[in-house]
């Protein structure tokens, strides 16, 4: 046992977990860490000779090196794992102690043990965190919701770990109860969409363009060099460089043409319909992950489903540009729908999240982190209460100017047979969202007719229900 008290510890010493560890200690904090395998014990004591940490032999020693109130973090697989440890754990804290969740927790899961926490008078905050293992190491995104006053005990330590941007540290606290992994949980699904959205136009180069590896790493650092500026594509213009050591060939083209996901960006996807807010970008883009897994099913259909030869015979400089250009508003659209999402979330639950810090918290550290999110954040300086991203006026001319190279995608797709259905479902998001007039009153007329449910006109206040004629020999 040492003969100090340490500030925080650590539970799980995976990548995550030990790289956050020696990032807090690389800070000068005190950190001890616990993992139940012995070889993560060994690589956070190989990795963090000359630094203050310490690698506990049990939780019940990692609670005791602790400083009273104490403060322990989790970096665990999200689901009954983090039940679990929490269950484990409970015998050796006390009153005002408090339990931080830094994994991807679903947010009804993190709101279920703050309350079940709280009456043993524990706290509990529930922490996004995204970055991967650089970010987890040099500076990630974090995304912190719960109470205001619990989040000061620790925020010392993460914005002294943070990425910096401008000199300001990409934390801050979030919002109420499970605002911290809502937030994080609406970013997974942001992210899920830009590289639905890069993976559309990189499907359009190879098969329409017959572009190879080195085009597309050329066009790909190219695009990030500009008002596209982001980490997906800086990571994308480098997978397209990288040579296998084994064959000579380049990588990629020797990667399964199958994406695994592990949940977030679902559940992305059934809170937007859980609350009603249409998200088409991100819901294909989770949809086409699904697709993806058919790969069996895919290759037999290949046999005897024909269509165009996905072969592009037009200019390739102009088909260049438009691929830019309906990426730039794809991208747009989607962190529009993701704000939307959060929106909503935050009138119904009570987060009182502020949309303009979140965008200053995501501008460095995280995946989805780009040059547009500048413009998002000055966007909500503007105007904090913007009733949706798309409505602010920089924004508008923006997509003004960039909507006719989107149709033209969506258009060159359908024609050459290369599917592109992150970009069509956002072209046919950004038409419905201009349309002064739908036809859903035929959808609302049709659920009157054959089940009563009435419908609002026009013209006059009140609900009316019609015997609408030739209902009866319908039925």
């Amino acid at each position: 046992m040492p003969d100090r008290s340490y500030d925080i510890g650590m539970i799980g010493l995976g990548t995550m977990g030990r790289n956050l560890v020696l990032n807090m200690a690389q800070h000068g904090f005190a950190v001890a860490g616990y993992d139940k395998g012995a070889a993560q014990l060994a690589a956070l004591e190989q990795q963090g000779r000359g630094l203050d940490v310490y690698a506990a032999s049990s939780l019940e020693e990692l609670v005791d090196v602790l400083q009273k109130p104490r403060t322990v973090m989790l970096l665990v697989p999200a689901g009954k794992v983090v039940d679990d440890v929490i269950d484990e754990l409970l015998p050796y804290l006390g009153e005002g102690d408090l339990v931080i969740d830094g994994g991807n927790s679903h947010y009804k899961d993190t709101d279920r043990r703050s309350e079940a926490l709280a009456r043993h008078r524990i706290h509990f905050l529930g922490i996004g965190i995204s970055g991967g293992e650089q970010g987890a190491r040099h500076g990630p995104s974090l995304m912190p919701g719960g109470s205001p006053e619990v989040y000061e005990r620790v925020r010392p330590i993460f914005e002294a770990i943070a990425a910096r941007v401008d000199g300001e540290p990409c934390v801050a606290w979030l919002g109420h109860g499970s605002a911290g992994h809502f937030v994080k949980m609406v970013h997974n699904g942001i992210e899920y969409a830009l590289m639905q959205l890069i993976a559309e136009t990189y499907d359009m180069m190879k098969r329409g363009l017959g572009f190879d590896s080195s085009q597309l790493h050329k066009v790909y650092q190219r695009w990030n060099r500009g008002e596209l500026q982001c980490y997906l594509l800086e990571i994308t213009a480098n997978i397209f460089a990288q040579v296998d050591d084994k064959t000579g060939k380049h990588l990629v083209d020797l990667t399964l043409d199958e994406a695994e996901q592990k949940g977030t960006g679902m559940w992305t996807t059934e809170t937007t319909l859980q609350l009603h807010v249409p998200a088409p970008i991100i819901d294909m883009a989770v949809a086409m992950r699904d697709m993806s897994s058919y790969k069996n099913l895919r290759t037999e259909a290949a046999q005897f489903l024909c269509g165009p030869q996905a072969r592009y015979s037009g200019d390739a400089d102009v088909l260049l540009s438009s691929l830019h250009n309906a990426l730039h508003m794809g991208m747009i659209l989607a962190y529009s729908q993701g704000m939307a999402l959060l929106r909503t979330a935050s009138e119904r639950f009570g987060f009182e999240l502020d949309l303009g810090k979140i965008a200053r918290v995501w501008r460095g550290g995280c995946i989805i982190r780009s040059a547009m999110l500048e413009d998002i954040l000055a966007a909500y300086s503007r105007r904090p209460d913007l009733p949706d991203l798309i409505s602010d006026g920089q924004f508008v001319r923006k997509l003004q100017t960039l909507q006719d190279d989107l149709r033209n995608v969506v258009v060159i797709g359908a024609r050459i047979g290369v599917p592109v259905p992150c970009h069509m479902a956002g072209l046919a998001y950004f038409d419905s969202y201009r349309s002064r007039w739908l036809p859903a009153n035929l959808i609302q007329a049709q659920r009157d007719n054959f089940r009563a449910h009435t419908y609002r006109r026009v013209d006059m206040p009140g609900a009316f229900h019609t015997h609408w004629a030739g209902a009866e020999e319908a039925l």
